[in-house]
């Protein structure tokens, strides 16, 4: 999974380095970005089907592929932030997680301009590079750092009692910040498997608490993601179930 984005994300910087031109240039960016999601997918796919041939695949570009074993499946985002990435923003990554029978496995979430692979494996831990990964302990609400949708109704509850509010609008980093302690809390709507899968298993394996927003079970086929430790989900979930 790791030489998978590795190969993927040499394209992705390489194209990143060419938006300031395109953008001079007053070419089609939006095009290009997409040229950019599909080229990196397909390394994906190509890499991790010549490891693993006979797993399925769910991709942000492709869709489902199916593949002869059907209780293996990679779960692929190719370009998370895009947003991000076509107004020269670095704050983008490529995710892959591996499902078996429904349940993530492992994950991989590599920032390509920071040179962080977040990662993890079930019951073996949460790592970026080779550094184990811990969530947060905090647990005042003025020395928190949140990560949320702005639009949300408790964001007005909240701001001013708390350090601050973010939005990346890199849902996957954003949720292997939190496995890694710099975000304590993160609750988003409107993401994707895709968005969520790797981080949900790095946030476990690092000690935290992920569920969807209304407190079941997490299910990365449900749009929301609240996370955080034990504690301060506890705190935050009667806030914005």
């Amino acid at each position: 999974m790791s030489a998978a984005v590795y190969k993927a994300a040499r394209g992705l910087v390489r194209d990143f380095g060419e938006l300031s031109h395109l953008q001079i240039t007053r070419k089609s960016i939006g095009d290009f970005v997409s040229s950019a999601d599909k080229r990196s997918e397909q390394i994906l796919i190509d890499e991790l089907r010549k490891a693993r041939p006979d797993f399925c695949f769910l991709c942000e570009e492709a869709g489902e592929i199916k593949g002869r074993d059907p209780r293996h499946r990679w779960i692929i985002d190719p370009l998370d932030g895009t947003t991000n990435f076509l107004h020269s923003n670095p704050h983008f990554a490529i995710t892959v997680a591996l499902e078996f029978d429904g349940e993530i496995i492992a994950g991989v979430t590599y920032q390509p301009i920071l040179d962080e692979l977040f990662w993890a494996e079930k019951g073996k831990g949460a790592f970026c590079n080779q550094k184990r990964l811990r969530v947060s302990s905090r647990r005042d609400l003025e020395s928190l750092l949140v990560c949320c949708d702005y639009d949300h109704p408790v964001v007005k509850e909240i701001d001013g009692k708390i350090s601050g509010i973010r939005y990346t609008g890199a849902g996957a980093l954003d949720l292997a910040y939190v496995a890694s302690g710099r975000f304590d809390v993160c609750f988003l709507q409107g993401l994707k498997p895709w968005d969520m899968a790797a981080g949900v298993l790095m946030i476990r394996e690092a000690g935290g608490v992920i569920t969807n927003m209304d407190g079941q079970p997490m299910d990365i086929y449900v749009d929301s993601v609240l996370c955080a430790n034990e504690l301060l989900h506890k705190t935050f979930l009667p806030l914005i179930g």
